[in-house]
């Protein structure tokens, strides 16, 4: 990518950043339609693990987030893998048991689930767009 002209890299990286926006406001769309179509506003509670889910990464994996995809010996980094997935599991978690419970109907937990994958993915995504030096935050 380096032989392309700056205004065709600069536009190619304005795009990962639209393209990030967009999978964040269609988990949001996703999340929001699951409650209202289906006049039931329990499913919101998996909003909360939305909010918990990228703190671990923000708190103690810093800006090298490459340490997460590796065998390490830290704590810290053992400490954050372990809270992410905590939290994802969660995710998933709270809408089954409203299945379950029978507080949710099955329309409402699969736009629950696609909201957690779209969410999850933009997730992954902005790690992977982190990653590039342009993006970088320290």
């Amino acid at each position: 990518m380096a032989d392309l002209p700056g205004y065709m890299r600069a536009c190619l990286h304005s795009g990962k950043l639209a393209f990030l926006a967009i999978l964040v406001s269609g988990g949001i769309v996703l999340q929001i339609l699951a409650c209202a179509l289906y006049d039931n506003w329990w499913p919101m509670l998996s909003l909360i693990m939305y909010v918990l889910l990228p703190m671990p990464l923000l708190f103690f994996a810093g800006s090298d987030s490459s340490a997460l995809f590796s065998e390490s010996d830290s704590g810290w980094v053992n400490a954050t893998k372990f809270l992410t997935g905590a939290s994802a599991v969660g995710s998933i978690a709270i809408p089954a048991i409203l299945k379950h419970a029978g507080v949710i109907g099955w329309g409402a937990l699969a736009m629950e689930l696609s909201s957690f994958f779209v969410i999850v993915l933009s997730i992954m995504c902005y790690i992977r767009t982190s990653n590039d030096d342009e993006y970088r935050i320290l």
